[in-house]
């Protein structure tokens, strides 16, 4: 699925700044991910049952904010950091969390993978849909480890990503299912166009790489708590003592 040349961080940075409106919207911005509703809440679940005094939030890759916003209906008025690529991403997601919480809303115009983040800062770090834009294993792990690293002592990660199977002949087969249900959502120039820009900016890794990196990187706990196709998320906890709670 990655054999053509893929976009440049300039290039994905220009369309999703022109496709801002539409990632503001969860009935469009959202559609193209398979249960992209009953990962949101579990993801933001989970994160509220490990991190219920959680203070501090950054979302990765925040695009229109909605992962926070979410996270907000759950742990209100708590501090939100935003990190996005493009400025009218950063500018809309301030815009909307802003109005959803009483706490600071800071904004981090970077590149996750040389953004340079506070260690121990935050409570729950999410990345939904973001990490499939990383490249080589060197750029997965180092993101982790700085993640890892950024976490307060009781923190929790929770990725929501597009991701392959270790064999590629089932690869195949979970992106044949997301291919079914594309055109049945929006036809068959939509699941074209969605599979054409994934080829295009995505290199997406499998479940099995993620819990292991993670693990890796000195996260305890990895959880894969929903998978449907080629569509996961994941939880991991950076200190063992969130079990224990």
């Amino acid at each position: 699925m990655n054999s053509c040349k893929k976009s440049s961080t300039d290039e994905i940075k220009e369309r999703f700044s022109n496709d801002v409106e539409c990632f503001s919207n969860l009935q469009t911005g959202q559609v193209s991910i398979l249960d992209a509703k009953i990962m949101f809440e579990i993801g933001t679940e989970t994160a509220k049952r490990l991190a219920p005094n959680a203070k501090n939030i950054l979302d990765l890759g925040c695009g229109a904010g909605n992962w926070t916003l979410k996270m907000l209906e759950k742990i209100p008025n708590a501090n939100c950091s935003l990190l996005d690529i493009s400025q009218a991403m950063l500018d809309k997601a301030k815009s909307r969390v802003s109005s959803a919480t009483k706490g600071t809303v800071n904004t981090l115009l970077g590149d996750m993978r040389t953004v340079e983040l506070s260690c121990n800062s935050f409570d729950i770090i999410f990345a939904g849909a973001t990490l499939h834009h990383l490249r080589s294993d060197v750029e997965w792990k180092s993101v982790f480890l700085k993640i890892f690293n950024c976490l307060s002592s009781v923190g929790c990660f929770i990725i929501s990503d597009l991701v392959v199977q270790n064999n590629p002949l089932l690869t195949k087969y979970v992106y044949e299912g997301w291919s079914n249900y594309l055109e049945q959502t929006g036809g068959k120039n939509y699941c074209k166009q969605i599979l054409e820009l994934s080829g295009k900016e995505d290199t997406p890794r499998s479940v099995n790489f993620l819990t292991k990196t993670l693990c890796e990187s000195g996260f305890s706990n990895v959880e894969v708590l929903h998978k449907n196709m080629c569509f996961a998320l994941i939880c991991a906890e950076k200190s063992v003592l969130n079990s224990n709670k």
